[in-house]
């Protein structure tokens, strides 16, 4: 099999991309998340005064099975404040699948198989 890099380790979809290339089989399933998380800001950042902000991150776990070995990849594609209008969280959900396309294409070239997913609102 081939190593992705010097240490053997594998950390990025490109690391996977490389094997692929160099002819080994990999297998790809793809998770998509939506998660919550609390980030700290500096004081007087934000105009409530808040130290504490809510945020969503829109992830990918990309799961690959080189040989019998299973590896996850995950990725954030975006990150915005829970407080926002709906078009702001729909306007962010089109970017992450603009990013998304390009992973995927990027994937394909490589002739790794797997099922398209994308975010949705």
């Amino acid at each position: 099999m081939a190593s992705a890099d010097e240490t053997g380790r594998y950390g990025r979809i490109e690391d996977f991309i490389a094997v692929a290339r160099e002819g080994d089989k990999v297998d790809l399933a793809i998770e998509l998340k939506k998660e919550l998380v609390t980030q700290k800001v500096p004081r007087g950042l934000t105009r409530d005064l808040k130290d504490e902000i809510d945020i969503y991150l829109l992830t990918a776990d990309y799961i690959f099975k080189v040989g019998k070995a299973m590896h996850i990849v995950s990725k954030v594609y975006v990150a915005g404040p829970l407080e926002v209008p709906p078009d702001v969280i729909s306007a962010n959900s089109n970017i992450a699948n603009a990013r998304l396309k390009m992973d995927y294409q990027r994937l394909k070239d490589a002739k790794i198989t797997f099922e398209e997913k994308f975010f949705k609102v």
